[in-house]
């Protein structure tokens, strides 16, 4: 489904991504984790070209994202959650989901709307459409940043640490939704240093370190059986703590 091939990314003369090659298939619930500053976010921001690449490709069912004259149709199939919600403090939750599909004329306005209701019925905060960000807690944003990106139908969720600004007894719903569309099949790319969560979550499992994929595979051999030694050493200091 997603197929990178060489992905390099530098800014200025820091080179942060030194040739990625990686293969997610449909339905493939992906946790990368490695030490801060190893490129996990940035990685994440070049799938759907929030960050543009120096060099290599990014393949999404046989279109290249890279210089492509369609790539706002292409990227919507990706759709990405931050760390920090980034919702319009200004409109409400109703607003802050219906306003990319009326803009980018994907849906009428009273098929935006009812759209959104049924997502905001599905997360649970039918009854919050009119509140305001502000009005919600960490947890509700978040799930309130989800349903932004479902609206558009995306086929790949990509989630950028959805946890980690989350008061610990807000963690559950948000991971609660996570896995509910893991069950129906969405496709999921996660970055997060909630180790547990994702050896428990994803289905395989990337280890990034020094802007390269040091070793990856499934959540039972990354974690129960590593290999590498930059990986043996990184799980090590994580269970000390």
């Amino acid at each position: 489904m997603l197929v990178v091939k060489d992905l390099k990314k530098s800014f200025g003369k820091k080179e942060v991504l030194k040739g990625i090659d990686l293969t997610i298939e449909k339905g493939d619930v992906l946790g990368i984790i490695g030490p801060s500053g190893c490129g996990k976010s940035t990685f994440l921001r070049c799938l759907n070209l929030l960050e543009k690449p120096t060099s290599g490709h990014v393949i999404l069912e046989g279109d290249d994202l890279i210089d492509n004259k369609e790539l706002d149709k292409i990227r919507r199939k990706i759709g990405m959650v931050f760390q920090q919600f980034n919702l319009f403090e200004n409109m409400t939750v109703l607003e802050n989901i219906t306003l990319a599909p009326i803009l980018l004329k994907i849906m009428s306005r009273e098929d935006a709307k009812k759209e959104a209701i049924k997502l905001l019925d599905k997360i649970g905060l039918k009854d919050k459409a009119d509140n305001y960000p502000e009005e919600l807690s960490g947890g509700q944003k978040q799930r309130v940043a989800i349903a932004r990106s479902l609206i558009m139908k995306c086929e790949i969720m990509l989630f950028d640490e959805p946890t980690s600004a989350l008061d610990p007894e807000m963690i559950g719903e948000v991971t609660e939704l996570m896995r509910q569309l893991r069950n129906e099949g969405m496709t999921m790319v996660i970055v997060s240093h909630e180790i547990s969560f994702i050896k428990n979550f994803c289905n395989k499992v990337v280890f990034m370190s020094d802007g390269k994929i040091q070793e990856m595979g499934t959540s039972e051999e990354i974690f129960e059986h590593p290999k590498n030694e930059l990986l043996i050493n990184f799980l090590s200091k994580i269970n000390k703590r």
